[in-house]
Order: C-alpha cells, then sequence, then structure tokens
C-alpha cells in the first residue's frame, strides 16, 4: 500500500484497570467505556501476535527504530512476570530488524526494585504521572477511597532518581488544572529533577467542554503563560515539551508533541484483547471514536494505516478546519489536539474547544522570546559573515567525505591541512581563498557532481589543489605548492590567471612564494611572476574601492566558476574597459551615497567581488545575485551609472536575503498557502513575497530620492507587508524581518 503513514509507535495495553481513581481519566470517566468489555491481563497471545505484526511492519517500512509503551489502565498491575513476557517477545521479534525502545507510562504506586531490575535489564524507560505538589496531585489523582496518593508516588520518584535506575527515569507528566497554583506545581515538578515535563491540557470536546472556573476563554493560556514565565526566571532548568516545541516552531522547526503542530501521527493503540485502535484520547469524543474494526490476529498494521481515521491525521494542514487554515498561529498549534476539535456539528472538522488558549498561549510565548530566539545573522553582518563561512567549510568538508578515496583529491587536500597548520598566516591565507564567493559554486557544483554519479573527481581535485596554492602564496608559506593545468592555464582563487602552456596542453607545475613575488617551477625552468613580475603571462584580479579607506572589492573576470548568474559573464576586460567600468562604478556609488546613504552602507557590508556582465540591464536595472557566497554580485557592464547605482543596490538587497535564507530560518511550510502580490497577476508563495518586499523596500527608497518612483509604489508595499505580517509560515525571525522592512519603508517616506 503505497503512500501510507508507517507506525513507528505502539501503545501497548498490559493491563486494562487501575488501582487509582482519578476524576479526570479518559479511560474510565469519559464517553467510550469499552474497557468494560475488554480482559483485565493481556494475554500472552495478544503479545506474541503483537510482536510479530510489528516486527513485520518494521521490515516492509525499513523502520530504523520502534517503540512500544506499556500502559493501561495502570501497566503495573499487570505484574513483572508478564511485563518480562512483553520484553522478551518485542525483543526476540525485532532483533535484527529495527532498534527497540521500549517505555512504560505509570502512576508509579506499585513501582518497586523487582520492577526496576527487570526494566533495567531490557532499558524500559518510566514516565510517572505526577500533577505538582500534594494539594494539586490530590485534587484528582486519589484512590477510589479519597486518600491521597501522592506520599506514594514521591516515593517511587525517589527510588527512579536513585543511582541503580536514574538512567531508566524518563519524565513526568501533568495535567493542568487552573485551579492550583502554577509557580508550586511548576517548583515541585522541577524538584524532583526529571529528564523531561510534559504537561497536558485535560482531554475535553466542544460536547464536554473544559471547566473554566472564572468563565474566561483563555484560563489555561494564562495558567502555562505564568507556569513559563516560572520556568524561564529559573533559567529553564528541565526541558518542558509543551514549551519547547512551541518555541521549534517558532523558530521554523517541528512540534515536539502529538498535541500541536502539524506533524503526522504515527501511533497504533493494542488493546488488552488485541483490538488495534487510534489515538486513546479519542475515548473522550464518543463511545467507539478510537475504534477502526481491526485486531493483530487477522489484519496487518498496514490497515489500520488505512483507515479513513488514521489518514484524516496525516493530512497536516489540509487536515485542520478552515478557520485553523487561515489563523496566523496554526502552523505552531496545529489545531490542536485531534480530539479536542471534536463537535456533533462538523466531527472533527472543527477549531480546537481550546483555540482561544492556544492562540494567546503561542502569542504570549512568542512576546516573551522573539527577542532572544531572533536569528542574530538577521541584525549582526558580523554573525551572517560568520555563519556563511561555516557553511562554506561544511559543505567542503561534506565533498571531501565523498572524495577522500581520490588520490588526486587526498594530495591536494594534504597540502590545504598543511596550510592550515602552518599558524596565523595559513589560517588567514585560507580564510581568504575559502570565502572567496565562487569558492562555494565551485563545492555545489562538484557536489551535485557526485550525487548525480558524474565523474568530476578530478576537476573538482584540480580546483582544490589551485584554491590551496592561491593559500600557500597569499600566505607566503614555504610549502610545496603542485597545481595542474588545463589548456595551458590555471586559475588562483582571488589572485589570477597563469597561462603555463600553449592552448590545448595539459601538465602539472609547483608555485611557491619568492618572499618578493610568486614563482612556477615547469620541469627545471622557473619563471617569476606576480604583481610586480610583468610576466604577460599573468593576469591578476584587478580589484574596486567603493570608496575611500573602504577594503578591496574583486573585479571578477577571470574565475571559470563566475558564470552562474542568469546571463553570461563578459569575457576578460581590457585595460581600458576596466578603467571605463571602474568609473562607472565610483559614479553609481556616489549617487547611492547621496540619496539613499543608509542602503548604500548597508550595501557595501560584505561586498567582496564584482563580475561584469554580458549585453545591457534587463528591465530595472537589476543587479544579480547568482549560486556562489553571499559576497558576489554580478552587474551589465553595459549599465549606465543610474541603472549601475541600482543593480549595486538590488543585487545586494537579493544577495543579503539569499544570505539570510541560507543560514536562518525566515519561514516553514513554504508553498503550503498562497498570498496575493501588488506586483504579479498570481498568487506567490510567501518567499517570493517576502523577496519582492524586501527588493522593493530599497527600490521604493531610491525612486523616491531620485524622483523616478510610483505614485503608489508605498502603497503596494503596506499592503505585502500586511500580508506577511499574517502569514503563518513566518518564524520569529521573519517577523522581525517584517518589522525591519517597516522601519526602513518608514525612513524613506521621511
Amino acid at each position: 500500500m503505497t503512500g501510507l503513514i508507517a507506525f513507528r509507535e505502539i501503545v501497548l495495553k498490559v493491563h486494562s484497570r487501575c488501582d487509582l481513581a482519578c476524576d479526570h481519566c479518559y479511560v474510565y470517566e469519559h464517553a467510550d467505556q469499552s474497557w468494560r468489555a475488554r480482559p483485565k491481563v493481556i494475554s500472552p497471545g495478544v503479545v506474541s501476535q503483537t510482536a510479530s505484526r510489528l516486527a513485520e511492519h518494521a521490515r516492509d517500512h525499513a523502520l530504523p527504530s520502534v517503540t512500544v509503551i506499556l500502559h493501561g489502565g495502570e501497566p503495573l498491575l499487570a505484574g513483572p512476570d508478564r511485563l518480562r513476557l512483553v520484553c522478551e517477545e518485542f525483543t526476540r521479534a525485532l532483533a535484527g530488524t529495527s532498534a527497540l525502545d521500549l517505555r512504560i507510562h505509570t502512576n508509579g504506586l506499585q513501582l518497586s526494585p523487582r520492577y526496576l531490575d527487570l526494566f533495567a535489564e531490557y532499558g524500559v524507560r518510566v514516565g510517572i504521572s505526577l500533577d505538582g505538589d500534594r494539594a494539586a496531585n490530590d485534587r484528582h489523582r486519589r484512590f477510589a477511597d479519597g486518600r491521597t496518593s501522592h506520599p506514594l508516588v514521591l516515593a517511587a520518584v525517589d527510588l527512579l532518581r536513585s543511582a541503580p535506575y536514574r538512567h531508566l527515569y524518563q519524565g513526568l507528566l501533568c495535567t493542568v488544572d487552573v485551579a492550583n497554583d502554577p509557580a508550586a506545581v511548576l517548583d515541585a515538578l522541577v524538584g524532583l529533577e526529571p529528564p523531561r515535563i510534559d504537561f497536558l491540557l485535560p482531554h475535553a470536546t466542544w460536547q464536554t467542554p473544559p471547566v473554566r472556573p472564572d468563565g474566561a476563554p483563555d484560563a489555561y493560556a494564562r495558567w502555562l503563560l505564568r507556569v513559563f514565565d516560572r520556568w524561564d526566571r529559573l533559567e529553564r532548568p528541565v526541558p518542558v515539551r509543551l514549551f519547547d516545541s512551541l518555541l521549534s516552531t517558532l523558530r521554523g522547526g517541528p512540534s515536539l508533541t502529538e498535541s500541536l503542530g502539524l506533524a503526522p501521527t504515527d501511533l497504533v493503540v493494542v488493546e488488552t484483547d488485541g483490538t488495534l485502535e487510534q489515538v486513546d484520547s479519542l475515548k473522550s469524543a464518543f463511545e467507539g471514536a478510537a475504534a477502526t474494526g481491526f485486531n493483530v490476529f487477522d489484519h496487518p498494521l498496514d490497515l489500520v494505516a488505512a483507515h479513513p481515521g488514521v489518514r484524516a491525521r496525516q493530512l497536516g494542514l489540509a487536515g485542520v478546519s478552515g478557520t485553523c487554515r487561515s489563523c496566523p498561529v496554526v502552523r505552531s498549534c496545529g489545531g490542536g489536539l485531534y480530539t479536542h476539535r471534536y463537535a456533533e456539528q462538523g466531527g472533527f472538522d472543527n477549531p480546537s474547544v481550546y483555540c482561544s488558549d492556544l492562540r494567546e498561549l503561542v502569542d504570549g510565548v512568542e512576546g516573551r522570546t522573539a527577542a532572544r530566539e531572533t536569528a542574530p545573522e538577521l541584525t549582526d553582518p558580523g554573525a551572517l559573515a560568520r555563519s556563511q563561512e561555516e557553511l562554506t567549510r561544511v559543505l567542503l568538508a561534506r565533498l571531501h567525505a565523498d572524495l577522500a578515496g581520490d588520490p588526486e583529491w587526498a594530495r591536494a587536500w594534504e597540502l590545504v591541512a598543511g596550510v592550515e597548520a602552518a599558524g596565523r598566516a595559513g589560517t588567514d591565507a585560507l580564510d581568504a581563498v575559502l570565502d572567496h564567493p565562487f569558492t562555494r559554486t565551485w563545492v555545489l557544483e562538484a557536489l551535485e557532481a557526485v550525487r548525480e554519479g558524474r565523474a568530476d573527481g578530478p576537476g573538482a581535485a584540480r580546483r582544490l589543489a589551485a584554491l590551496a596554492a592561491a593559500a600557500v602564496l597569499r600566505g607566503g608559506l614555504d610549502l610545496p605548492a603542485e597545481v595542474a593545468y588545463r589548456d595551458g592555464e590555471v586559475y588562483l582563487p582571488t589572485l589570477g590567471l597563469l597561462r603555463l602552456g600553449e592552448p590545448g596542453t595539459d601538465g602539472r607545475a609547483s608555485l611557491h612564494h619568492t618572499g618578493e613575488g610568486y614563482a612556477v617551477r615547469d620541469g627545471r625552468t622557473e619563471h617569476r611572476f606576480g604583481p610586480e613580475a610583468g610576466d604577460a603571462r599573468w593576469l591578476p584580479v584587478r580589484t574596486w574601492s567603493p570608496r575611500p579607506g573602504a577594503g578591496p572589492v574583486a573585479l571578477e573576470d577571470l574565475d571559470p566558476y563566475r558564470n552562474c548568474f542568469a546571463r553570461p559573464p563578459r569575457l576578460r576586460l581590457g585595460a581600458g574597459e576596466a578603467r571605463e567600468w571602474s568609473g562607472r562604478l565610483d559614479a553609481a556609488w556616489a549617487l547611492l551615497h547621496r540619496t539613499v546613504p543608509v542602503f548604500a552602507r548597508a550595501a557595501a557590508v560584505g561586498l567582496s567581488t564584482l563580475t561584469p556582465l554580458a549585453g545591457g540591464p534587463r528591465a530595472g536595472g537589476w543587479g544579480e545575485a547568482g549560486r556562489h557566497g553571499p559576497g558576489a554580485l554580478g552587474v551589465p557592464y553595459g549599465a549606465g551609472v543610474r541603472e549601475t547605482a541600482l543593480a549595486l543596490l538590488t543585487g545586494r538587497r537579493r544577495a543579503r536575503l539569499r544570505a539570510l535564507t541560507e543560514v536562518a530560518d525566515l519561514y516553514a511550510l513554504d508553498g503550503a498557502w498562497q498570498h496575493p502580490s501588488p506586483w504579479r497577476t498570481r498568487p506567490v508563495p510567501v518567499s517570493r513575497l517576502l523577496a519582492d518586499v524586501h527588493e522593493r523596500v530599497a527600490v521604493e527608497a531610491y525612486r523616491r530620492a531620485t524622483t523616478t518612483h510610483e505614485p503608489d509604489g508605498a502603497d503596494r508595499i503596506h499592503r505585502a507587508l500586511d500580508r506577511l505580517s499574517g502569514a503563518a509560515e513566518l518564524t520569529v525571525t521573519g517577523k522581525r524581518l517584517v518589522e525591519e522592512l517597516r522601519w526602513e519603508l518608514k525612513a524613506a517616506n521621511a
């Protein structure tokens, strides 16, 4: 059956009764009472058959690991012998197929060394239900005769925390009651040093809504936010899955809990009689809500995966109500727990009964953490540069892992290592060539060739050797640097092009630093080249400075990897052409500083390489940010001063946004929604709308300053920004960027 999810988690009901009488228990106190007709304890036959079904499922889907959670009722009531059988059967069935993660969820009352010794033998991790301090726990978790269970649960946790068993301690699960003191609850749980705390909203539906003592629609959000504030002030001493999940989704990451987010469920429940059911919380909705009609004896797990109720929970965004799909926090809340959406009208096609709470909770956590959670690369150019440098090195390391077996690559890599080991001069020189924007182009193209099975190892090795040789020469290092040349030439990144033979010839040569310049040894012949040598065979990279005192910007018309723009690059410029182009660049840069000085200063940050492109400008005169590191920009050689200025401005805006998206999450689920754009006839994904706005703000500022702006240009940008502000895809960093664009537009209109 194609297109079906694989179940990676099984909840195994080993006992259907409980030794507590918790009045908020969904098994015994809510709509579905099917427990009454089921065996108290799971039989050996059900255990064995379930283990076989799971092993079959894991093999069919090539699952690397599966989780089995022993549950109830109260699972410890099954006794150590039956639990040992469960551990043995599942361990045997999964051996050689998938790693087995065994867990048990218990109230802890029966926990003792005989159980924990068994769990230690099979690596069964233990989670315990506890609602906080004694006052909070006694509100619901009592014996049938009203006695407190709190001291016995604390004794169980203390035993679990003791030296022999501490590694089995999985965490504490707390059901929220807004009548309890949130700070006291958190302090009591944190004091037990759990590896994790889970806060759960009490199961409720629109037919049986949650208790709200003050009638407020956000009572649970306010309670949880008070817990969050306390947890934050304590410097987050233990992980809290609910909060960690919210923080993850706000940053653009995945949900970490079934109760929030849009991730599909991958869980199936096996009752004590072998019945296969959907997630257990559905018992709160109505009698039979969790039923599938399948069992482990007659049906494989793939049949359960095809059940309409299970498939409905795999749809992500398409599986939530229309109200939720248009809500800006849906990526974090996910429409809430599936069970909590149930109403007689519409079934599960409703917002959560906790909708108001979830909206306020997400907004509250975001408001409290946005400043800290915003990626530093957005506001700190230095952090952006460092992250980009690290990205290039990560990609290069990945390429090395793919090509390490190639002798030519290994020899070049050894030289790179030698440069890096040569002290500060070596590392500075190596950093300079690695940060050359077209180094990234080369690495990406080589990785693509490897992935597609194209034999590009020799080409990659030649470039790496040339890169290492350039570092040797830049650093003045006393290291042998051998390069291979093709068609009579070798390009040394950041330095220039060296002609070593006639066109059509290939060979090898050794380069070294002479103390005053560079030299090449080809056989017994040595020739000097470099800035002072005046050798016609040496074509150095020219440079230009955007303003007096600023660092040099390479005018790169030599690097073979510069051909990564939408239009082809110009060939090597003649001396007169280079002077003419530098003059236009000077005039264009001066125009930017006169008209939009703030944008001009921002555009200069990180600019390291300009490549002349063939032909004149496109409509608008945009510059091009190609597939390379963020310091490079392609500018039409034939553009006039005004068009060149606009190309520099917009190209740098594009390059900055591209660099940000490579190292920071600005949005998630791009393409899940389509947004109207003031500049396009059809709706676009959030990435396109953000890119358009990011560029248009600078264009509007430039045109307003040069009296060529469109009458409704600012209005269009405002409409797009308003749309982005309500976009569910944006992360906290993306939202901060939108606010930054608002301020830029306001300054431009001032």
